[in-house]
């Protein structure tokens, strides 16, 4: 097998794993919320990115304006999400976070990354300096693909 066919299957195996993991734990740690994904999503999206529009929201998710705004009526009746002007355009009505939704969405990012502090536990010390470098590498190449390529392509 050549290199670049050994880096793409190692990449695919690290990924598949990676994602039944970090998924696992991150879908078992909310399955008592009775929230949908797209709902979940919305939440994750708001607390890596910040308040937006709720056509935002919709853009993300991949549905009309309305729908999103249906969603978002439930989480905001849920007490997970608030509504507010936008400084720039009071027509605006930005979507944002309560404390609640907040402290849900901590404890499942921790719950899907907490796994991964075990890893080391299964890695020597010269080990785990070889996965960091690595890990480096992989992200900096990573980065500049990403750099000479729009993102919505």
């Amino acid at each position: 097998m050549s290199p670049s066919n050994e880096l793409d299957q190692a990449l695919r195996d690290w990924v598949a794993v990676f994602i039944r993991r970090s998924m696992h734990e991150f879908m078992d740690s909310m399955k008592d919320t009775g929230l949908s994904m797209p709902q979940l999503t919305t939440l994750i999206r708001l607390h890596y990115h910040g308040p937006c529009p709720i056509s935002g929201i919709g853009d993300d998710l991949g549905v009309t304006t309305a729908a999103a705004s249906q969603m978002v009526d439930r989480l905001v009746h849920l007490g997970l999400l608030e509504r507010t002007e936008a400084p720039d355009d009071r027509r605006v009505r930005n979507v944002h976070l309560t404390n609640a939704a907040v402290d849900l969405v901590r404890c499942a990012v921790e719950a899907r990354v907490g796994w991964m502090r075990d890893l080391s536990t299964e890695m020597t010390p010269k080990q785990q300096a070889y996965v960091v470098q690595s890990i480096r590498y992989l992200t900096q190449a990573a980065l500049a693909l990403e750099n000479r390529q729009p993102v919505n392509a």
